[in-house]
C-alpha cells in the first residue's frame, strides 16, 4: 500500500497539504559548534563544545496537474503561501500557506513532515518554487519545490533531555603521570581554560611543575 507525504500544521492537523508524488529522497544534516582552544604546551589545539544545530531536512516536492488541467498552484500555494491575497493566488480568501505568518502566533506555525512512521517537527526555513510546465493558456501545471525543513524543539522538551552535572562541589584528585592543571579543568569544568581555579586553590605557581601522584583540591565553580 502506498503512503503519501504530507505537510500540516501541527496545531491543525485539518490543515494538511498531501503531496502528489513521493520524494524520491531527502537529506538531513546535522551540525555542531565548537570553540577551538589553545593550551600552552600542547601540540595541538583542545575543542570545548559550544551549542549544537537544529537538523535540517531538504527535499524536492514534484507537483504535475497536466492530466487534470488543474492550475498546479491550487497545491503549491498551500505550501509556500507566497501569493496569498494577491491576484494570482489560488489559496481561498482568508487562508494562509504554511510559510505565511500567523494572527495569533505572529510567527509562521510549526509543521510536521509525515511519511509514514517518519514525523519530523519543523518549521519551514525556505522554499524555491519553479514551474517547468505550462498549458498554451499559459497556465502552469508542473511545478518544482526545494524545501529546506529546520527542526522545531521547544525548550522545555530539550532541557528534559539532557543531564548536565555542573562542577558545584569541592572534589580531591590525585595528579596521574602526564596530566596538566588545562587537561584536569577540562575533565572536571568541561573547559580547559578555567585551569587558574585549581592553582590558585592550591598555591600553585608554576603550573607546569606538576608532580604525579600529588592531591589537588578542585573547588566548585561560583
Amino acid at each position: 500500500m502506498l503512503v503519501k507525504a504530507s505537510l500540516t500544521r501541527k496545531d491543525k492537523s485539518s490543515q494538511i497539504v498531501p503531496f502528489l508524488f513521493n520524494p524520491s529522497e531527502f537529506a538531513v544534516e546535522k551540525s555542531n559548534q565548537f570553540t577551538e582552544v589553545s593550551i600552552p604546551g600542547l601540540p595541538s589545539s583542545l575543542f570545548q563544545f559550544v551549542k549544537g544545530g537544529a537538523r535540517t531536512l531538504t527535499m524536492d516536492l514534484f507537483f504535475d496537474t497536466y492530466e487534470s488541467g488543474q492550475d498546479v498552484r491550487l497545491y503549491t500555494d498551500w505550501v509556500t503561501g507566497w501569493d496569498a491575497g494577491a491576484m494570482y493566488s489560488k489559496l481561498t480568501a482568508g487562508r494562509a500557506g504554511l510559510m505565511d505568518l500567523d494572527a495569533d502566533l505572529h510567527a509562521p506555525p510549526v509543521c510536521l513532515f509525515i511519511w509514514g512512521s517518519y514525523i519530523f517537527q519543523c518549521i519551514i526555513e525556505r522554499v524555491s518554487k519553479r514551474f517547468t510546465m505550462f498549458l498554451p493558456d499559459g497556465l502552469p501545471v508542473r511545478a518544482t519545490l526545494n524545501v529546506s525543513l529546520k527542526e522545531y524543539r521547544d525548550f522545555e522538551s530539550q532541557v528534559k533531555e539532557i543531564s548536565l552535572q555542573s562542577a558545584d562541589i569541592t572534589k580531591r584528585w590525585i595528579v596521574k603521570q602526564g596530566e596538566s592543571l588545562w587537561l584536569i579543568a577540562a575533565k572536571v569544568y568541561g573547559d580547559p581554560a578555567l585551569w587558574r581555579h585549581i592553582a590558585a586553590a592550591n598555591g600553585i605557581v608554576n603550573p607546569r611543575l606538576l608532580a604525579a601522584g600529588s592531591e589537588l583540591v578542585v573547588p566548585p565553580l561560583g
